[in-house]
């Protein structure tokens, strides 16, 4: 079954569903309709098998390099080191030209036409946090400058309009391996500059001339006909991290003391992007807006569906306001997710919704010796499991030396004692 993460958004499959092109068009991913409308096509070839090395037991083809990326991400912030075989998988599914498939069967040739930004920017981030695989990780980069569209954006596969998920995923991989995003622009026609990569994330970002309820959101893509921005849930969740400045895993330390900023708006405002400065304040204060109105956590919602809890969003908006200074307003939907853990990592055996949530818990300070526990388990045995510092023992000599302290003081001062009382025995007049 495909992970919603690796969908993109559900305007996507909503769009789907209802027989409308919303584009990108996921060349490697399943109708997400229930069955068949047209007649029955030959059956399916069976799915391949897991390959040693990569996390979780199901079928890998559409998430494997995402769900292994996760993986290494968060147990590298555990401070596992994992098993070679399971870094040489993900280093391994890595193309030529830099970038990454969602999935390539073992001796595969690469297709530039299926490589896939999403899965391209979290290889970078799990690479960057491993350490030691620079080259890979300028290769994926230099993938990544190379497939950014001209107005800033990145689509999930090379050549079609950009979405916010992708584009917030590329960022948070610029920001991992130290690029500025800022100056991460492709060339536009006829040689003209190119918006850069925070021109393509505010492309889809709701800004003044949007419903006061709905600034600061983003959209999947703009409405093909009308142009138009809508809010999508896990659009607005995952595109939040990177108009937060992070990236994977969060690690910020930088505390508010208050709420997230709403977008200020003047009357009349004109229809101007969302500035870099404030769309990370904007899309927090949508979020926990979000959050308060839906009992903590965020919900998908889809025609002709009964809205059901959407488990990735939360975690990435938990993730996006603490990396934003907002542990506060992230602390009661962290609380959701842990209570509903068993259900959203299916008693942790979905490896990359449990790798998310240990780097919920991780981010925000939460126990993760189980989570950890259960991801570890899930893939090949590490190189060196994660250590927990205990505070020192105190020696035992400790409290001898002091009592022994305590009693050559009171020798002292009993033998000062005496030796006064003696010389003025002998000179009275002291």
């Amino acid at each position: 079954m495909l992970n919603a993460a690796r969908l993109g958004a559900a305007a996507l499959s909503a769009a789907l569903l209802a027989g409308v092109a919303a584009g990108p068009a996921l060349a490697d991913s399943p109708s997400p309709s229930d069955g068949p409308t047209t007649p029955a096509a030959p059956a399916a070839p069976a799915a391949p098998a897991v390959p040693d090395g990569l996390y979780g037991k199901s079928d890998p083809t559409y998430d494997g390099v995402w769900r292994q990326s996760l993986a290494l991400t968060a147990l590298s912030a555990a401070k596992v080191t994992p098993a070679d075989s399971a870094v040489a998988w993900l280093t391994g599914q890595q193309c030529e030209d830099g970038g990454w498939p969602s999935y390539r069967a073992a001796g595969a040739a690469c297709d530039a036409k299926t490589e896939d930004s999403n899965a391209t920017a979290v290889a970078i981030q799990a690479l960057v946090a491993l350490g030691g695989h620079q080259p890979a990780v300028d290769k994926g980069v230099q993938w990544l400058k190379a497939n950014q569209n001209a107005d800033g954006s990145w689509p999930y596969n090379p050549g079609s309009p950009g979405d916010a998920n992708s584009t917030g995923l590329a960022v948070n991989a610029l920001f991992a391996a130290r690029t500025d995003p800022a100056s991460v622009a492709k060339a536009g026609s006829g040689g003209a500059a190119g918006k850069n990569a925070f021109d393509g994330l505010a492309h889809f970002q709701l800004g003044c001339t949007a419903p006061a309820d709905q600034r600061g959101a983003f959209a999947f893509q703009p409405d093909p006909a009308a142009g138009t921005l809508a809010p999508n849930t896990l659009a607005t969740a995952q595109a939040a991290l990177a108009a937060a400045g992070g990236h994977l895993p969060v690690t910020a330390s930088v505390r508010a003391d208050s709420t997230p900023k709403p977008l200020a708006c003047a009357d009349g405002s004109a229809p101007t992007a969302v500035p870099h400065a404030e769309a990370g304040e904007a899309v927090g204060a949508y979020l926990t807006a979000q959050l308060s109105a839906g009992a903590q956590h965020l919900t998908l919602t889809m025609p002709g569906a009964e809205p059901k809890p959407d488990y990735t969003a939360t975690a990435w908006a938990a993730l996006a306001l603490t990396q934003s200074g907002h542990p506060e307003q992230a602390s009661e939907a962290v609380d959701w997710l842990e209570g509903q853990g068993a259900t959203w990592t299916k008693n942790g055996t979905d490896a990359a919704a449990t790798a998310t949530l240990l780097m919920v818990a991780q981010a925000t300070h939460r126990d993760t010796a189980d989570l950890t526990g259960q991801l570890t388990a899930l893939g090949p045995a590490p190189k060196a499991a994660a250590t927990t510092e205990a505070t020192p023992a105190k020696k035992k000599s400790d409290g001898f030396g002091q009592f022994w302290l305590i009693i050559v003081g009171l020798l002292v001062g009993i033998g000062g004692g005496l030796l006064l009382s003696l010389q003025r025995k002998r000179n009275p007049n002291l």
